[in-house]
């Protein structure tokens, strides 16, 4: 869940993917070399991040966003780095 008015910091992922369902509610998705690209999702959208792409979630409206994601890699937590614009 990405709370209202609420993002992640920027990061990439090591060696590993992740694939979202939106569920309920929109995010803007923030990605790229240097973040220039953006992409709003709404409920039945699907994303997929690829390994070492720059990224990033932002939730600027007054909804939740719920969504499933997915990663194959079981300790996905110890290797996201972070990314400095």
């Amino acid at each position: 869940m990405v709370p209202p008015h609420s993002k992640a910091e920027p990061h990439t992922h090591s060696d590993f993917e992740s694939a979202i369902y939106v569920i309920s509610g929109r995010a803007v998705h923030h990605w790229g070399d240097a973040l220039q690209y953006e992409m709003e999702t709404v409920a039945g959208d699907f994303l997929f991040v690829a390994p070492g792409v720059p990224h990033y979630p932002e939730n600027p409206y007054d909804e939740p966003v719920v969504a499933v994601v997915a990663r194959n890699d079981p300790e996905e937590q110890e290797h996201v780095i972070p990314f400095a614009r």
